[in-house]
Formats: structure tokens, C-alpha cells, sequence
């Protein structure tokens, strides 16, 4: 594994992967976290975040059948692998931990 540490974008693509489950390839996880983010993310910066994902051990791809829509080629799919699971635990657990510090006051009037 190279890398541990989980850059905020790479958790967005982790989880977008994790809420697609069998259907996360490159273009569906762009279109999912555009959906929830409302961010203009385009396909080549996901793919960049994939493959360092994989890198770091956080995911794992192989290829899918192929498809008459994508003139016989196969879409790549990823899945979370059990060091990504860990390190979207992790992350959940310091970003709860942090909410849970910060003062009711600060929120009184937002």
C-alpha cells in the first residue's frame, strides 16, 4: 500500500464507489458525486483519483463484460477493498469526533 492518507476528494470518489456498488466505473462515479455535490468534476480528474486510490490499496477494479453501447469494449469497475473501508471509517470517526467539539454556540445562529 503507498500511500494511507485519504485527500478529501478521494473520499468523495471512495464513497461514490461504495454507493454504486456493482455499477462503479469512471463516468458513473463522475455523474454520481456531480449529483450530490453540485460540483462540475470532470471524467479525467475521477480517473486520476481512482487509480491513486488503487494504488493506496483503497479500492480494487477489474473489467466488466462488454457492451454493444460502448462498441464492445469493457467498462473498468471498482469496489472498496478492506483498507478502503478502514480508511473511510477512520475519517468518518475524526470528522464525528471534531463535530462533536465544536461548541453549540458557534451554530446558535446559522
Amino acid at each position: 500500500m503507498k500511500g494511507t492518507n485519504l485527500g478529501e476528494f478521494e473520499e468523495l470518489v471512495l464513497l461514490a464507489v461504495g454507493i454504486l456498488n456493482d455499477e462503479a466505473y469512471s463516468i458513473a462515479i463522475t455523474k454520481e458525486i456531480n449529483r450530490i455535490t453540485k460540483r462540475k468534476v470532470i471524467f479525467p480528474v475521477v480517473h486520476s483519483a481512482l487509480n491513486r486510490l488503487e494504488e493506496k490499496g483503497f479500492v480494487e477494479s477489474k473489467l466488466g463484460g462488454a457492451t454493444k453501447e460502448r462498441g464492445g469494449r469493457s467498462k473498468r469497475l471498482f469496489t472498496i477493498s478492506a483498507g478502503g473501508k478502514k480508511a473511510l471509517l477512520r475519517v468518518k470517526a475524526q470528522r464525528d469526533e471534531l463535530w462533536s467539539l465544536i461548541p453549540k454556540v458557534v451554530f446558535k445562529n446559522a
